[in-house]
């Protein structure tokens, strides 16, 4: 859900009337562009990518999907600390009676695949919903997924971190960032940026400021490539290791604004 600021409030409640339209009249979701700028993906080729879903919520023309996670140990699911938020899923988590992680299908409607519910939740007590910072959770599975399914995670210092590498991000989120929500994986080549990009893009003053200690900033210089509302908590991958979780931003796909990720070495607990 990353739209202007936290993607959070304002895709879920997108997602929320998109879901209602789509049920009164069935029409399709266009999917051709996503994460914008983006081509669609291979869930074999990123098997550790998953939907969060509720259809109670959100509706089933998408099989509910709201947010999206990434897999980090068979039972452990990375996602945004704001998809967790009352404003997104109308209550608490527990109170969500049919929440589940979709694992192992690209397309939301499609066959194979898992829908695994969900048996605990864990959110940084650090997160700032005001500022975004710690922008993380961690969802524990009733039961465990392939050990193949799972990506490690870039620490500290990793060389996947170096501003100009290259990262792909991967979601199901809005195409066009005017509300057209995709219904099968895309993924986006961007790439690590200096933290000082964001720093320009997001300063603070009336906004709100971009923090490299927990934040990470990526994109395309030349902008049409980013992650978009619907996108949060998905991962953004470099060098084979996950750095980030779709977080916030302004706009999308917008050279002068780009994507804010949660940058996961600095917020995921150690002995995690």
């Amino acid at each position: 859900m990353r739209g202007s600021l936290t993607r959070a409030l304002t895709g879920a409640l997108g997602l929320i009337a998109a879901a209602a339209g789509q049920l009164a009249t069935a029409a399709p979701v266009a999917a051709d562009s996503v994460v914008v700028g983006g081509r669609q993906a291979q869930i074999t080729d990123a098997p550790w990518v998953v939907a969060l879903s509720s259809r109670d919520r959100f509706g089933g023309t998408r099989a509910g999907q709201f947010c999206g996670g990434v897999l980090v140990a068979p039972t452990k699911v990375l996602t945004a600390a704001h998809c967790l938020g009352r404003e997104v899923l109308g209550g608490e988590p527990w109170e969500v009676r049919d929440f589940v992680v979709i694992a192992g299908r690209a397309a939301l409607r499609g066959q194979g695949g898992q829908e695994v519910r969900i048996s605990d939740t864990w959110v940084n007590p650090d997160y700032d919903p005001t500022t975004n910072s710690g922008d993380l959770a961690v969802l524990t599975l009733v039961s465990a997924l392939p050990q193949s399914y799972v990506i490690g995670v870039a620490r500290t210092g990793d060389a996947a971190y170096t501003p100009g590498t290259e990262a792909d991000v991967y979601g199901w989120g809005d195409t066009t960032g005017s509300g057209t929500y995709a219904s099968a994986l895309r993924t986006a080549r961007v790439q690590v940026l200096p933290d000082g990009a964001c720093e320009r893009a997001y300063p603070g003053g009336f906004g709100v400021p971009y923090r490299g200690d927990t934040m990470l900033c990526a994109g395309d210089p030349r902008g049409g490539k980013d992650a978009c509302q619907g996108d949060s908590g998905g991962p953004l991958v470099a060098k084979g290791l996950l750095v980030g979780l779709v977080s916030w931003g302004s706009g999308c796909g917008q050279a002068e604004n780009p994507g804010v990720y949660t940058r996961v070495s600095a917020v995921l607990p150690e002995s995690f």
